[in-house]
């Protein structure tokens, strides 16, 4: 019988959930982790991981990430085999996830951010080195626009080049290869990935601002799949959700992706959550950086009705206070504009229009 129809009159139980995952190593330890917190959840389901899926942004490897041009580079095939209810949940980077998914879909839980800092990875030879001690014209690799806009205004010694490949290929590019001095990736994939040992230097938010969402996992479901939505809800972490929602009401308003450098860096304190949100030119030499904050200390009020599925930039959590939810959504949209005004439409489509002649 069809696990679907198994279902008891009290939602999931005796049904199979289903998770779909890409291919990749941390994408399944990812995946893994996640299905690992619902089993102790929930003992009495049962969790069936499906791997199938190459996406896009795993098949073209050749082209650097920001020409490819697709939005939703390493979703799209998770979300068809979602869509066709051949799988239940997808685990996804939230990075990845675009700021407006596609109609049907949201993000039914984001798990406790790791650390969502930029961590620099030497080549053997440079090992005890900092990125400010490496020789001149050191050649430091990095797939995002972002961190080498940032570090080539820090750094302007240093030499930036174009790395692709999932985390495996790209620490073997470097250690079997001269052509990198250093690379610079997220601390969360390395940490998940058990290489922590290899982080040679961390990026604090004074040397580089980190991408939108980075460092947190979101797990996606269908809208409309209330047993699932629920079930998956359970997972969110509060503050996680909160700086996430103001990440991406900023990044969305900016109408940034992975074609322009946009970065974040957020703090949530004492019921404060400050916002820090910049823009650059490709080279870093054109920047705008300014920081808000707001209150997002809200009383979780339990109240049914219409508005209990609303999503903020894509996110349900049902379980984190309304009105938080909106206080952090509006401060991202308003430091949005504050940069607008101070003119970071120009900056960014002129990274844009450079980064596609390229």
């Amino acid at each position: 019988a069809d696990p679907l129809l198994l279902r008891r009159e009290n939602g999931v139980e005796g049904r199979a959930v289903r998770v779909g995952t890409r291919r990749s190593q941390l994408a399944r330890i990812q995946t893994d982790s996640v299905v690992m917190m619902l089993r102790d959840l929930y003992p009495d389901l049962h969790f069936e991981i499906a791997v199938a899926m190459s996406t896009t942004g795993d098949k073209i490897l050749d082209t650097a990430l920001s020409k490819i041009g697709e939005k939703s580079l390493f979703t799209k095939e998770l979300e068809n085999a979602l869509e066709k209810n051949e799988v239940d949940l997808v685990v996804h980077s939230l990075k990845d996830l675009p700021t407006s998914l596609p109609p049907g879909f949201t993000i039914g839980a984001v798990c406790k951010r790791e650390n969502p800092l930029d961590a620099v990875v030497f080549h053997p030879k440079n090992c005890g080195k900092t990125l400010s001690l490496l020789p001149e014209k050191s050649v430091i690799g990095t797939s995002s626009l972002r961190r080498a806009a940032q570090l080539k205004k820090k750094f302007p010694q240093l030499e930036f080049r174009d790395i692709r490949g999932n985390l495996n290929t790209r620490l073997k590019k470097l250690d079997e290869k001269e052509d990198f001095s250093a690379i610079i990736l997220a601390a969360a994939g390395l940490k998940r990935m058990g290489w922590e040992n290899r982080i040679g230097q961390l990026l604090g938010p004074e040397d580089c601002l980190y991408a939108v969402g980075q460092g947190a996992l979101a797990v996606e479901v269908r809208a409309k799949d209330q047993e699932i939505l629920t079930m998956v809800s359970a997972l969110h972490d509060a503050d996680t959700v909160l700086c996430c929602i103001a990440e991406r009401a900023f990044m969305k308003r900016l109408e940034g992706g992975c074609s322009v450098p946009v970065a974040v860096n957020t703090v949530l304190k004492d019921g404060q959550l400050y916002l820090t949100g910049a823009v650059y030119s490709l080279d870093g030499s054109d920047s705008l950086k300014e920081t808000m904050q707001t209150s997002v200390n809200y009383p979780n009020q339990n109240e049914d009705g219409p508005n209990d599925d609303v999503q903020h930039v894509g996110i349900t959590a049902k379980n984190v206070p309304a009105q938080a939810q909106e206080a952090a959504e509006n401060l991202g949209i308003e430091l949005a504009n504050l940069l607008l005004s101070k003119g970071a439409k120009h900056i960014l489509s002129v990274a844009r229009q450079l980064n596609d002649a390229h």
